[in-house]
């Protein structure tokens, strides 16, 4: 079944302000869809449960340096197809919050971890780097590695600004579906 531009529906990892959200839109503005249709999941795991099963033109949209991306592709070689790669620059990568104590708690995502190498925090490990943001934020954590979108939409300082980082996303869909 070939997928009609309108009808696509992309799942990818939240909340909002995450790279993955990002290239959901840029990979549907590049297919010519108008209306996006992307929802956000805690995981890619939760979003490619409800992908898997669908019988409407539901897609997992994946990073290639999500940890575990091999157990979603190998976990689901029965349910789900790898249609496409492709490459975007993410949002600025960054080190946000308060750094100055001697072991600042640092939420990260366990990707970008290495952003961290100069400093000795305490690592706080959470599912998305919008998440850390939002930790960061109410206070859990001294700082963040995060996406300059979410650091700015939870009104944290930056820190330590590594720019946009060329990335690999993946497009997965339930056998049968051609992108």
């Amino acid at each position: 079944m070939k997928f009609e531009s309108r009808d696509i529906h992309v799942h990818t990892l939240g909340p909002t302000g995450t790279n993955c959200e990002a290239a959901a839109h840029y990979w549907l503005e590049r297919r010519g869809v108008e209306e996006h249709h992307v929802t956000l999941h805690p995981t890619l795991e939760d979003a490619a449960e409800a992908v898997i099963g669908t019988s409407s033109p539901h897609v997992l949209l994946g990073c290639v340096v999500y940890p575990g991306l091999h157990h979603l592709v190998f976990k689901n070689l029965k349910d789900l197809a790898l249609l496409e790669c492709f490459v975007m620059p993410t949002h600025a990568m960054v080190v946000a919050g308060d750094m100055r104590s001697q072991r600042p708690r640092v939420a990260t995502h366990p990707a970008p971890i290495n952003l961290l190498d100069e400093w000795d925090p305490e690592i706080v490990l959470v599912d998305s780097n919008a998440e850390a943001a939002l930790t960061c934020s109410q206070g859990a954590t001294d700082a963040c590695v995060t996406t300059s979108a979410a650091a700015a939409s939870a009104g944290l300082p930056v820190v330590k600004d590594f720019g946009p980082v060329p990335m690999g996303f993946s497009i997965h869909a339930p056998h049968g579906f051609e992108a």
